[in-house]
């Protein structure tokens, strides 16, 4: 494999075409010159120069070196500096959120995507469970979690609070236990959960969802307050899932006398370097999402 410090300085002398001046030019001698493209004459086993007195001129294996020598001193220059390119406004961010709080942030970050054309946002909904793994196999930059991570390789930042509410259609005006009970459940993944967290908060007959008669379930963040417009029953979403659904005139928000929320963590792997770009969108979304 050609030695590149010698490749430069053979392209260097041939520009120049002059021994005292390339060393000036490399910070070297005028002997060390010479002794690079000895080294380079013995590694390629052939001579590259024709020399005569205090000129030279090239051989055939010298005038090729030299072509592509050239050619690859480029490459190799243009891969060094892409290599260093951290712009904060160009480049891919991979980010994975739940459905709630990505209906509320990918819009967000479509806004910044077009402030900035040269930055690339790909964003995908995902349990935590699935985003942790994400981020422990540098399959993504960014993580939003509801829940603290306990793998090692994560590092969680509590950036925010995220509201769960009561979801019932617009015609049920107020709720009470009895009136849960005759609704009924409207179910969805994180149902379980976050029914145990706001209701038992706020109604002592509380003890699990399976308490009320199981209306439905959906696993599409966007179509979970379907049934619950069309009056089949009721649920219990975060804040931004609620807000999100198209046909707000439909549906009613309850706000609880005890109000609950989830906590709202970014998340990054512990080991990874961060580009400008990840860190330009990290102080974003915390600075959006704390509004």
């Amino acid at each position: 494999m050609i030695n590149q410090h010698l490749l430069k300085t053979f392209c260097t002398l041939v520009d120049i075409g002059h021994f005292t001046r390339t060393a000036e030019q490399l910070f070297m001698t005028q002997s060390g010159v010479s002794q690079h493209i000895k080294k380079l004459e013995l590694q390629l086993e052939t001579p590259l120069l024709i020399r005569d007195g205090k000129s030279f001129s090239l051989t055939d294996a010298g005038e090729q070196l030299y072509q592509r020598g050239h050619e690859l001193l480029r490459s190799s220059e243009e891969l060094e500096r892409l290599v260093k390119h951290d712009e904060t406004h160009e480049g891919k961010i991979k980010i994975a959120s739940p459905g709630s709080i990505g209906l509320r942030l990918y819009p967000f970050l479509l806004d910044q995507q077009r402030l900035y054309p040269n930055l690339l946002v790909d964003y995908v909904f995902a349990p935590n469970r699935d985003i942790e793994r994400a981020l422990a196999d540098r399959k993504i930059d960014l993580g939003l979690l509801t829940d603290l991570s306990n793998v090692s390789s994560v590092s969680s930042k509590k950036i925010a609070i995220e509201p769960l509410v009561l979801v019932t259609s617009s015609n049920v005006t107020s709720v009470n236990w009895k009136k849960l009970l005759e609704l009924g459940f409207i179910s969805h993944p994180d149902a379980p959960h976050h029914g145990r967290l706001l209701l038992s908060e706020n109604f002592e007959e509380f003890k699990h969802v399976e308490q009320f008669m199981h209306k439905g379930f959906s696993n599409q963040i966007s179509l979970i307050l379907e049934p619950v417009s069309r009056g089949f029953g009721f649920t219990v979403l975060p804040l931004h899932a609620a807000q999100a659904f198209r046909q707000q005139d439909l549906i009613k928000i309850h706000y609880l006398d005890n109000p609950v929320g989830e906590n709202l963590y970014l998340c990054v792997n512990r080991i990874a370097i961060t580009p400008n770009r990840i860190k330009f969108i990290k102080n974003a979304i915390a600075s959006y999402l704390a509004d």
